[in-house]
């Protein structure tokens, strides 16, 4: 396999067309069917089913798509490291943060990070609620902020960072505020957020249902910023980890009886092809006082 297929490929799936694929590719038709061919014969199966303009991707073709296309972000990464190296530049770390961690503690660390490692570069991604290791093990990022999981992953490196409480969120002005700890019985009585991203929220379920006090959420979402603008400006509440608020107005509380906490930590894929200034970083990550 040769690394021009893998780009003949993509453009053929992007534009199930073979002759539009030879021109997005420099080549010509006959030469771009041959490769893919080959590609085909390596592989062991067909990877799109010819059937005049009606060509699609067979499931194969699907998988290595999705895999070809990983392989083009890890090896733009590279050369894009290996120009920065090569002329004196930053090294860029792709960090990607999931979407319940706060920015409001993880600033002052980044700046931090920047202040003391000079010869770094952060962009920030996205970690979506849905998104596996898989994108430490392909290249995409170099590494991840999330709260950890029960099953530790052999094939990743993990450093612990904190451990937080879950505990209700609520407005300033709420008549909530007024108290240090909460009794859940009270939560009835006002709207009810569903953080859609938050992986406690069977067991919260849970501790609302031990004390027979059923929440009806009106207001669902996976936008972390769009739960915690609402409850700084209304009546509502909701659940949150403790270090995650980032809206002015919203204030935290403990909730009586609900002991429920998770540690975040900072994960990379094991192995010794790692950047020096990453190793430097989650080292700077290890020491950091997360006050």
């Amino acid at each position: 396999m040769e690394l021009h297929q893998i780009s003949y490929f993509i453009h053929l799936a992007e534009t199930l067309n073979f002759t539009s694929a030879a021109k997005l590719s420099g080549v010509s038709q006959p030469s771009l069917t041959r490769a893919i061919l080959r590609l085909e014969q390596e592989l062991g199966g067909p990877l799109i089913y010819r059937k005049g303009k009606n060509s699609r991707l067979t499931g194969l073709g699907q998988h290595v798509e999705l895999e070809f296309r990983r392989m083009l972000v890890a090896l733009e990464s590279v050369r894009q490291h290996s120009d920065n190296w090569a002329q004196g530049k930053h090294q860029v770390l792709d960090i990607a943060v999931a979407p319940t961690v706060g920015a409001t503690y993880f600033v002052p660390f980044l700046l931090s990070a920047l202040e003391q490692i000079p010869s770094i570069e952060f962009k920030l991604h996205s970690l979506k609620s849905s998104e596996d290791v898989s994108g430490l093990m392909s290249g995409r990022y170099h590494a991840c902020i999330f709260p950890q999981s029960s099953r530790p992953d052999i094939r990743l490196s993990v450093v612990p960072l904190f451990r937080e409480r879950l505990v209700l969120g609520c407005a300033a002005d709420h008549p909530l505020a007024a108290f240090d700890t909460i009794h859940v019985e009270d939560l009835v009585e006002y709207p009810f957020i569903d953080r859609l991203n938050c992986e406690y929220r069977g067991q919260i379920q849970d501790h609302f249902t031990r004390r027979e006090v059923v929440m009806r959420p009106r207001f669902r979402t996976d936008r972390e910023d769009w739960v915690q603008h609402v409850v700084a400006k209304s009546m509502a509440v909701c659940i949150l980890p403790e270090r995650s608020v980032a809206v002015p107005g919203m204030v935290t509380r403990l909730i009586e009886g609900l002991t429920l906490e998770h540690d975040l930590v900072m994960a990379m894929a094991s192995g010794s092809a790692t950047p020096v200034e990453l190793k430097q970083f989650v080292q700077f990550a290890s020491n950091y006082e997360w006050h």
